[in-house]
């Protein structure tokens, strides 16, 4: 995909999402309100009596038109996708992004596979990751994705299209801003499955063009490792680096991001981010699993399309560690989506972090609250052991600092993590 579609994308998500927050604005009632575009004021002063309901109900209301428009600029922004390249991206059946003319097909029968050769299909690829077995085929021409989809299931296969991950945040350059290397600290590898890193330790490529850094992968690190002025979560760690994007228009589809974890595992990598978010897909979950059963934590994004928009994966996937952000404040980023468990929240607004060329940048969105959690994962895992997963997490369940309701609730989950790593972007 190409950098200009990321940035609409992400963009949009997180202006539209500055809109709404149901559950952050009743929560701020008695308090001070998120601040809104066009210079409206951040707080409200004290309400009583029979202003509250009124009050609440236009919050509601606002709340429901700022859903749907986030709705709309996620489905506009995925057309755009598409118009500017319809020989790489197509909508699969539900509406989502995913690579054009392929489908995969997870561990077909040799008579299934020929049943389907048969009608047209042609194998692309075959492929083992973690002891999941795929097939990717070329569609037919003229035949629509979910045309193929419904056509291979006919024939006794289970098949999905190969759906892209966009990345969950958005980073802005600041004027004059150069870091220099930071050093010390542990030497632990965390895995960043995301665009190339600069400087990473390892890389590899999973997409055409790869590895190639770019400013989200390398962004995400900082956050982990520390450079220049940034405070990172865990200073001086290592940065395995999965390209899944590159130059590939369709990058960051699911059978990129199953390979990426098999490399992860194969290097022996304790903890992994992914700060991206796409559908569900049967292939990657598969993986996702395979690679937890080997002892590979994966720290993942709820996204920001708002928390109308449909679950987030791979965060929604079980055992996955979900994260979502806060502001400055300690408020619920007010686009951040919704995954199927909140596992932490870490600052994920009103901070800095290090991209290409050691330019400093302000950074908002859950994709970077995840390396923050994932660094302090990885302090208190730095081997592959599933039989410290366990311990690990409460290790990190100790540090959370609880916020909102008493215990564990969906806007928090079990607390903020590292909630003295931002390095504040004034």
């Amino acid at each position: 995909m190409s950098k200009r579609g990321f940035r609409f994308l992400c963009a949009a998500a997180v202006l539209a999402g500055c809109a709404l927050s149901v559950g952050n604005a009743r929560a701020q009632l008695g308090g001070g309100l998120p601040s809104l575009p066009g210079g409206l004021p951040s707080t409200i002063g004290p309400v009583v009596g029979g202003v509250v309901d009124p009050l609440r109900s236009g919050v509601d209301r606002v709340a429901r038109t700022a859903a749907e428009t986030l709705n709309t600029v996620r489905r506009t922004a995925y057309a755009q996708l598409v118009r500017d390249h319809p020989d790489a991206i197509a909508l699969d059946p539900n509406g989502f992004p995913a690579r054009a003319g392929e489908v995969v097909v997870d561990a077909p029968s040799e008579a299934v596979l020929g049943a389907v050769v048969a009608q047209g299909f042609t194998v692309i690829e075959r492929d083992d990751v973690l002891g999941v077995p795929f097939v990717r085929l070329r569609v037919p021409g003229g035949l629509s994705l979910k045309k193929a989809l419904a056509l291979i299931e006919r024939l006794g296969g289970e098949a999905s299209a190969d759906q892209l991950h966009l990345p969950s945040g958005i980073a802005a350059p600041v004027t004059g801003g150069i870091a220099v290397a930071r050093s010390g600290g542990m030497a632990v590898t965390v895995g960043v499955i995301d665009g190339g890193v600069e400087g990473a330790t390892l890389s590899r490529g999973f997409a055409t063009g790869a590895p190639r850094p770019d400013d989200h992968g390398t962004a995400v690190a900082s956050l982990i490792s520390g450079r220049g002025p940034v405070r990172g979560a865990l200073p001086g760690a290592r940065i395995a680096s999965a390209d899944v994007y590159g130059s590939d228009p369709a990058g960051g589809n699911a059978t990129a991001l199953a390979k990426a974890l098999g490399w992860l595992v194969s290097e022996r990598v304790p903890v992994a981010t992914v700060s991206l978010v796409g559908p569900h897909n049967p292939l990657l979950a598969r993986v996702i699993a395979a690679a937890q059963a080997r002892g590979l934590i994966i720290v993942a994004a709820v996204g920001n399309n708002g928390p109308a928009a449909p679950p987030a994966y791979p965060a929604s996937y079980p055992g996955v560690v979900a994260v979502s952000g806060v502001d400055a404040r300690n408020r619920p980023l007010i686009e951040a989506g919704r995954a199927s468990h909140i596992d932490y929240v870490a600052p994920g607004a009103d901070m800095l972090a290090i991209g290409l060329g050691g330019r400093r940048m302000t950074v908002r969105g859950t994709s970077f609250a995840v390396p923050l959690v994932a660094g302090r994962i990885a302090a208190a895992y730095p081997a592959l052991d599933p039989g410290r997963v366990g311990a690990a997490l409460r290790s990190v369940d100790g540090q959370a600092k609880d916020l909102g309701a008493r215990g564990a609730d969906k806007n928090f989950g079990r607390g903020m993590v590292c909630g003295e790593c931002r390095t504040p972007s004034q």
